[in-house]
């Protein structure tokens, strides 16, 4: 591990001369000053569907007072951000936006106050928005350096998830041994990185639902599984009739109630996520109220005479609004202590191009994932394959607007291994 830590160290050095010397001339050799003042990113237009997703050149940002500037690599995308596009979250920022929470990359600059880092570090780093271009400023407290043995594409898919998972294991649910868990959407990126958690802690065991194609490929990760689509709450209870210490539900909608019924005395359910009302590529009013009608009404009384606990995780809003980047600055430490000692890693579904966005997007609709998603920056877009499938996409909803002949045609993956 230390040789490929040192060829990677290398690699990065190469990288950044060979940025370096790109940038002073253009291929003619006159000066590309105009160039390096502009970046591409994906930008949203306006809240919607696919079709509001497009790769733009953007002016490139400059570091302020405590701020690194990044060159980015990779650039994790998560469930929430389908939600962002529809504009499904509580006071959505106004558009045209970038959007994207973390990336992974090379300190290119510093901005004044900024000590611990040097130009040419590897980093990866939470971001308000902003996170899916070729260039990223955020402050110092955001970023974290990357282990040698790390890749970029694994760094980009280590923060949101990994943070995510322990604090709701280890800092809401307090986690320990001989405890159970039920874990929904266990092939996505923090489930999977739940599971790997819940393997370094003694006699924990793991009930998982996923989709019935991930099956084979995840059923080694966790101790039970069941497909998404039956009745998990019967199941869990053949195996363990008392039901699970823990609860984290991605879904909502009615996995609410079922959740809070299946807790034992003591145990603690936690909402982190509402999938389920992401239903068609637009936000849908009808599909919104559906899955709040379904939430069992909790009754605080009822909570107390049956001794559990319910609770809710953000960590978005655990670190730009409520200011506790302190805190994951100690889970990051114990979280890169762990996949150092070779206890945890990044599970990597696969690599998309940032023009690619939008069939990432779709395969993460489609729940199609094992592991997390990556738009890779430097990633040159795979061509355009016919798409013999009948079927229209997000939910048969169309798009307002066709590109050329790219209707009916799709683009296949890079995965990883």
């Amino acid at each position: 591990m230390a040789k490929e830590g040192a060829e990677k160290a290398e690699e990065t050095e190469q990288m950044i001369e060979k940025e370096a010397a790109e940038g002073g001339t253009a291929a003619g050799g006159s000066p590309r000053a105009a160039d390096a003042k502009e970046m591409r990113a994906v930008v949203l237009s306006a809240f919607g569907g696919l079709n509001k997703l497009r790769v733009s050149k953007k002016v490139m940002p400059e570091p302020q007072e405590g701020e690194l500037k990044i060159r980015v690599k990779a650039c994790g995308l998560n469930f929430i951000d389908l939600m962002v596009r529809q504009g499904n979250i509580d006071n959505p920022p106004k558009t045209p936006l970038v959007p994207g929470f973390e990336c992974s990359g090379i300190v290119e600059a510093l901005g004044e106050n900024v000590k611990g880092y040097e130009i040419g570090d590897r980093v990866m780093a939470f971001v308000n928005y902003n996170a899916w271009a070729e260039v990223v400023c955020t402050p110092l407290e955001f970023v974290y350096k990357i282990p040698d043995d790390m890749s970029f594409s694994e760094a980009a898919a280590f923060p949101m998830n990994f943070v995510t998972a322990y604090m709701m294991l280890f800092e809401v649910a307090n986690l320990r041994e001989g405890m159970s868990v039920l874990v929904h959407s266990a092939g996505g990126g923090v489930g999977q990185a739940v599971a790997q958690l819940c393997s370094t802690v003694p006699n924990v065991t793991v009930f998982g639902t996923a989709s019935s194609f991930k099956h084979e490929a995840i059923k080694d990760s966790v101790t039970h599984l069941f497909d998404r689509n039956a009745d998990y709450v019967q199941e869990v209870k053949k195996i363990s009739a008392d039901g699970v210490d823990i609860v984290l539900d991605c879904l909502c909608g009615e996995n609410t109630g079922k959740g809070l019924g299946l807790l034992k005395p003591l145990g603690t359910y936690i909402l982190y996520g509402s999938s389920n009302m992401v239903t068609g590529e637009t936000k849908s009013f009808f599909s919104f109220a559906k899955s709040w009608w379904q939430v069992e009404k909790v009754n605080p009384i009822k909570l107390y005479e049956e001794n559990k606990v319910m609770a809710g995780f953000s960590l978005l809003n655990l670190l730009f609004k409520q200011g506790r980047s302190g805190l994951i600055h100690n889970v990051m430490d114990k979280l890169i202590t762990l996949y150092n000692e070779k206890k945890i890693k990044p599970r990597v579904d696969s690599l998309w191009a940032l023009e690619e966005v939008k069939e990432a997007m779709q395969r993460i609709h489609d729940r199609g994932n094992i592991g997390k998603l990556i738009l890779d920056v430097e990633k040159t877009p795979t061509p355009l394959m016919a798409n013999d499938s009948t079927e229209t996409s997000e939910a048969g909803e169309e798009e307002e607007d066709h590109e050329g002949d790219n209707e009916n045609k799709e683009r296949i993956p890079f995965i990883q291994q």
